[in-house]
């Protein structure tokens, strides 16, 4: 779990799946995000705690297949 590592330990294993990662807007998305929590520690907070988040989302199986994210995202833009 993410929590139980330290700071030199997530770095180390955030490098290796950075290296792997051959999808340059993921990538792109990656530096933007850092950039941009520079600036704000606030946001750089609440990104934080929306990926680890996320992550646990996975772990759990909790995730929704293409079709349902084509829905969610077509009645978001609806409202």
């Amino acid at each position: 779990m993410y929590i139980d590592m330290g700071v030199l330990e997530l770095k180390t294993e955030l490098q290796k799946m950075i290296e792997q990662e051959n999808d340059i807007s993921i990538l792109k998305a990656l530096r933007t995000l850092l950039e941009k929590t520079r600036l704000d520690p606030v946001l750089k907070e609440k990104l934080t705690s929306r990926a680890l988040k996320s992550e646990n989302d996975i772990k759990a199986g909790r995730l929704l297949s293409k079709d349902e994210m084509i829905k969610r995202t077509d009645d978001h833009l609806r409202k």
